[in-house]
């Protein structure tokens, strides 16, 4: 564990950057409100460890030691103010219509918290520690151009300059789960968000209540980071 160098995986989920890392040698640190890979009976390995912490309560110089920060802040907001719907536009237009710039701030908390643990990091380490930042589409205009993209994963901090492409950049419409709880049915294809997103399809929505299980695991795989750029990522900063 002490020869790999240490990546912080924030927002880790379901370890989407970590896994693709831990396979490009890193050891990886990731933190989250909860346990997803115990919550879904997904595997986790062995050179991950998880912990459960607000990232909002996180202070930087803890990483000192980091060679990489990795960061997939929530995106359901930017997702749902993306849509096409009448309340999403009047949702937007009252961040934007805020001259006091509060709600903007509080959109943004997440997101820009991954930055402020960086300069934090870099402080305290003396010395640069690459972030990137992965996040939809919807999320441009609300926190400024991305860098760069795999897909539909936006990519935003110190995104190399050359990025592979994608097999298929389309995000895929639609779930289909198999009834069981357990498996999530999606062709899996590199650089797509699989599944699509919750708030793309109003059947899903009206399907799956807001605090079904079924709906968070859809969303949390949805969100998870593919390996190939995971993979790629690591071996660029290794």
């Amino acid at each position: 564990m002490k020869e790999r160098p240490l990546a912080i995986d924030l927002f880790t989920g379901l370890h989407g950057w970590g896994l693709g890392l831990v396979k490009e040698g890193w050891r990886v640190i990731g933190f989250d409100l909860e346990d997803m890979c115990t919550q879904f009976r997904q595997q986790r390995s062995e050179h991950i460890q998880l912990v459960i912490q607000d990232v909002l309560s996180v202070h930087g110089s803890q990483f000192k030691s980091a060679r990489l920060i990795v960061a997939s802040p929530p995106c359901q907001e930017y997702s749902y103010m993306a849509m096409p719907w009448t309340i999403a536009k009047a949702k937007a237009a009252a961040i934007r219509a805020d001259q006091t710039g509060a709600e903007l701030e509080r959109l943004n908390a997440l997101f820009n918290a991954c930055f402020r643990i960086q300069r934090e990091a870099c402080e305290a380490a003396g010395h640069h520690i690459p972030l990137i930042v992965e996040n939809v589409r919807g999320a441009i205009p609300w926190v400024g151009r991305a860098r760069g993209s795999f897909g539909s994963f936006m990519l935003w901090g110190d995104v190399p300059a050359l990025m592979p492409a994608p097999v298929n950049a389309r995000k895929v419409p639609g779930f289909r789960f198999d009834g069981s709880g357990k498996s999530f049915q999606s062709a899996s294809v590199e650089g797509v968000k699989v599944g699509g997103d919750w708030f793309s399809d109003p059947a899903s929505l009206s399907a799956f209540g807001s605090k079904s299980s079924k709906r968070k695991f859809a969303s949390a795989m949805i969100a998870k980071i593919p390996e190939p750029l995971s993979r790629f990522i690591g071996r660029t900063f290794r």
